[in-house]
């Protein structure tokens, strides 16, 4: 069964996936409007409302209703600047938007996790992904997608050298290891959200390219 979002809650419009993702929901024709908080200001359209500032601060002033969330928000430890910042944006961030987001009533929730996310792993970014996707699950979403990507390839504001570096190959790596155009992702994330799917879905990489092509 098919839904049409219309009133869409996006955390992460100014990431690269967020961008992109943005764009695509403003040329939905179904979609009325896009409530984007963001640090910095985005480009103006009549369905879009975007509050500026900390996100953190500003979830409580968000006012909905709202049908469908999307959460971008990520980060790495050398941007966040230590293990416990990193853990405050990919883990804590994450959930008090996601508890914002069900409070304007939201009943569908599609979160950006990663490849390897588990919250046993012996990789610190690995082991705060699966926390965040076990702390979600707990939150009893009607519909909870997690998705997780691979690289995610494409031009970014800041310069990271090793996912430069790391691209060429990973384009060519087979399954759920090879990288992904953020194009591509935005592209499987309103699909998956026209889904309706009661409870948990997780989606790796290779099926979010097919879906997103």
């Amino acid at each position: 069964m098919y839904l049409t979002p219309q009133r869409i809650l996006l955390a992460g419009a100014s990431g690269l996936t967020g961008e992109h993702l943005l764009d695509r929901l403003l040329s939905e024709p179904t979609v009325e409007r896009v409530l984007a908080p963001s640090r910095r200001p985005l480009a103006e359209h009549p369905h879009l409302e975007n509050p500026v500032g900390e996100l953190l601060e500003l979830l409580p002033q968000l006012s909905g209703p709202i049908d469908t969330a999307f959460c971008c928000l990520g980060s790495t430890i050398k941007q966040a600047g230590s293990q416990e910042a990193f853990r405050a944006i990919d883990l804590d961030l994450v959930l008090a938007f996601a508890r914002r987001a069900r409070e304007l009533g939201a009943r569908h929730l599609l979160v950006v996790s990663a490849l390897g996310a588990n919250a046993r792993s012996a990789v610190f970014y690995n082991r705060i992904k699966g926390e965040m996707e076990e702390a979600l699950q707990a939150q009893d979403w009607p519909q909870l997608t997690l998705v997780r990507p691979s690289l995610l390839l494409g031009p970014r504001r800041d310069f990271r050298l090793g996912e430069r570096l790391a691209a060429p190959l990973l384009r060519w790596l087979p399954g759920k290891y090879g990288g992904i155009e953020a194009t591509v992702l935005a592209r499987a994330l309103w699909r998956l959200a026209l889904e309706e799917d009661r409870g948990v879905r997780v989606i790796e990489s290779d099926r979010l390219r097919r879906l997103g092509r």
